[in-house]
């Protein structure tokens, strides 16, 4: 992109040449008009544009050319490096590039040699640049100025404006800490690069105040033509210690870079300032060699091990879903599907086991290209990341009530006379549509689980390309639907099944509690994000079950005026959603800084968690002390299933205050990026994650499985304790 950029550049220049550059002067400004010999002398170049045009940093970025400076100077006479005050990122914002406007003066340091004579020095400089407002145009001109070289140093009228540039040079800052490191191996030519910035609290006497840390800040690249550092900055992390960002690197030959460099821009309006700076790429300080738990195939590092064997993990993580307690109300769902079905043709049985095959890879296709366009952005992609979306979550916990009150028989999900004709006589219809929702509606209430060998093989597919992530996320969709995939294939075993009756229409209505069991619980993690506003979500609710009665009771099993009816369930979804969810609720801006001021402790006599951060995990292993770790969300049922039998229980808090151990809680609810990039640093896609610190700072960490026990967590204390 950069190089087409400057190729498109060079044309315009050169289809311009006969347009005269007179939107920009340019002067050569002494900051003294007589110096001794041996001395050194600041010399500005000053270009002062017109309004709305701009020129460019020795960097332009995307497009643009640099300001070029050629000296013609006198013997005994030698020119230091141009320094460049901190430039603007300019528009348009589609492309970044970097520069001036309005006024900039460059800054050259020239030294004079201590046997030069007396007398007059001529100081000549050839200046070369690009203008741009719409059009650009190249422009050229050589700089004059007279400089006495005497017995004495004199300053000059231009002493004044030359030092208020310099004040806008970028200078040292001793309280800024660096450090870069790669995020992950390559993708083609393209590697993410994590740049991790401090401020120490006395950075307020060097004149810059918390300000970074809490508003703007940013990197401008040195160019460089190797590799480019690409202008798309991510905010990883912002804590009151560090800042972390992810740059995208592209490279164009040799090999990766050891060493970055550029313009740390800090603050904003008064406050702003450059720094540059050199930054090595090292290793991730808080990185550690992840050491496996004895006998378990959880912790293996899925990064070192073949295609072929993730795929298998895929499959069997996609298996043991179906016993995942996410998925449970539509594995009833689907027996029920069967007793219902098992007169049935085999040829039907089996078509409609297929359909409901297709579901499900659909939808993990859909996901595996969510997953793909979200790591395109440069974000952090997860499993389960949509359960962040607290938008997600309203639409989901209405959809799963209206399936509830579906099974309660409130009203009933029925195609059309004219849907069916248009299909001809497939009397099999409803049941395809049935059976491919149902497929849809499995995957999306599986995302929130994870299952053993499932996010190992979910971690290794997020660091590869697009075609393995396709693969692994068909795979997983592929072992979720085997077992109905199986038995549609194999009829006769429906004869084990209960043969149809009245009882499945009883069966159907006790369905309908474990869909209820469900929005309560998706009612609870919508919760996190809304806080007391929750209450009208519950008011919608109630709304939408009023309008289903209607439409069920008035419309659909009514004998007159179904047109009245139909237009009070209109009016009565129409009402609800402007009056709870617009008005009152306003659900597209939920409320995120709920989750985080909440207290993490549950009760007086619960675990006394902390936030977790890096700088919190490194704290407490530099005072030597057990750091027990556990990585949740309020969507994960598996995280909730693990706090509740293993580790908010008495004989683990037991244990923590026993140790003097640090406990801190990573929540996942809202997705932050921070724990995203975490959680990828231990190869796993998604939560649950629980890591155990040893008080040894050179013991690496334990890593425990996704479901839990008592005793693999006082197992891993004991062992975290000894070590």
């Amino acid at each position: 992109m950069r190089q087409v950029a400057k190729i498109f550049f060079l044309l315009l220049a050169c289809a311009s040449l006969e347009v005269r550059a007179a939107h920009t002067t340019v002067e050569l400004l002494l900051a003294a008009d007589t110096v001794q010999p041996g001395a050194t002398v600041l010399v500005g170049i000053q270009l002062e544009m017109e309004s709305g045009w701009h020129t460019y940093w020795r960097n332009p970025g995307e497009s643009g050319q640099a300001t070029e400076i050629k000296w013609k100077l006198p013997a005994g006479v030698t020119a230091g490096e141009t320094q460049w005050p901190v430039p603007e990122k300019l528009p348009p914002a589609e492309v970044t590039t970097y520069g001036y406007e309005d006024k900039t003066v460059l800054i050259v340091p020239l030294t004079i040699a201590s046997n030069v004579l007396a007398g007059p020095l001529e100081i000549s400089a050839k200046v070369s640049w690009l203008e741009c407002k719409e059009a650009c145009i190249p422009g050229n001109t050589t700089a004059q100025a007279t400089l006495i070289v005497g017995n004495e140093t004199k300053v000059s009228a231009n002493a004044t404006l030359i030092a208020d540039w310099q004040k806008k040079l970028p200078a040292p800052l001793p309280n800024l800490s660096l450090q870069a490191w790669w995020e992950n191996p390559a993708t083609g030519d393209t590697r993410p690069l994590i740049i991790s910035w401090s401020l120490l609290t006395n950075a307020q006497t060097a004149g810059i105040h918390a300000a970074p840390l809490a508003g703007e800040a940013d990197f401008y690249p040195d160019a460089n033509d190797k590799f480019e550092i690409q202008p798309g900055l991510t905010n990883l992390s912002k804590s009151s210690l560090t800042v972390l960002w992810r740059k995208q690197v592209k490279k164009f030959e040799g090999g990766w870079p050891d060493e970055i460099s550029g313009l740390m821009v800090l603050g904003a309006g008064d406050e702003r300032r450059g720094v540059d700076v050199k930054i090595p790429i090292g290793k991730n300080p808080a990185s550690e060699s992840i050491a496996p738990l004895p006998a378990s195939a959880e912790t293996t590092s899925a990064a070192m091990q073949p295609l072929w064997q993730m795929l298998i993990y895929a499959f069997i993580g996609g298996l043991i879903l179906n016993i995942m307690p996410c998925v449970l109300p539509v594995i009833a769902l689907k027996i029920l599907s069967f007793v219902s079905e098992a007169k049935s043709s085999p040829q039907r049985v089996r078509a409609l086991g297929g359909i409901y095959v297709i579901g499900v890879l659909f939808s993990f296709l859909v996901l595996a290209g969510l997953v793909i366009g979200v790591k395109a952005a440069g974000q952090q992609a997860g499993w389960g990341m949509q359960f962040g979306s607290p938008i997600f979550l309203v639409c989901l916990v209405t959809l799963i009530m209206l399936v509830a009150l579906n099974l309660f028989g409130v009203f009933e999900v029925i195609l059309g006379g004219g849907a069916l004709n248009s299909a001809g006589e497939l009397a099999s219809k409803p049941g395809v549509a049935g059976a491919f929702f149902n497929g849809v509606l499995a995957t999306v209430l599986a995302t929130p689980c994870t299952a053993p060998f499932l996010s190992i093989a979910l971690g290794f597919a997020f660091a590869q390309s697009s075609a393995v992530i396709v693969a692994i996320f068909l795979t997983v969709g592929l072992g979720l639907a085997s077992p109905y995939l199986l038995l549609s294939w194999n009829p006769r075993w429906l004869k084990f099944l209960p043969k149809p009756g009245a009882w499945m229409e009883k069966f159907k209505i006790a369905m309908g509690f474990p869909m209820l069991a469900t929005v309560v619980w998706l009612f609870s993690v919508a919760s996190s994000s809304y806080g007391k506003n929750i209450f009208w979500l519950g008011i919608f609710l109630v709304i939408v079950a009023l309008a289903a009665w209607v439409f069920g009771e008035f419309v659909q099993r009514g004998r007159s005026r179904k047109m009245l009816a139909a237009s009070i369930t209109l009016l009565l979804l129409l009402g609800g959603y402007v009056f709870a969810l617009e008005k009152q609720l306003d659900w597209r801006k939920p409320l995120s800084s709920f989750t985080s001021t909440r207290s993490l402790k549950e009760s007086a006599e619960g675990i006394d968690w902390q936030p977790w951060s890096p700088e919190a995990v490194m704290a407490a292993r530099a005072a030597g002390k057990i750091v027990f770790v556990d990585f949740t969300a309020d969507w994960c049922l598996t995280c909730q299933v693990n706090k509740r039998t293993s580790i908010e229980i008495s004989a683990v808090r037991e244990k923590l205050k026993a140790l003097n151990a640090v406990a801190l809680l990573g929540d996942h609810t809202l997705y932050p990026p921070s724990i995203t990039m975490e959680l990828t640093r231990f190869k796993r896609a998604g939560v649950p994650l629980v890591v155990v610190y040893s008080k040894n700072p050179a013991v690496p960490p334990i890593i425990l499985p996704e479901v839990l026990t008592p005793s693999i967590v006082l197992n891993a204390l004991e062992q975290a304790d000894k070590n």
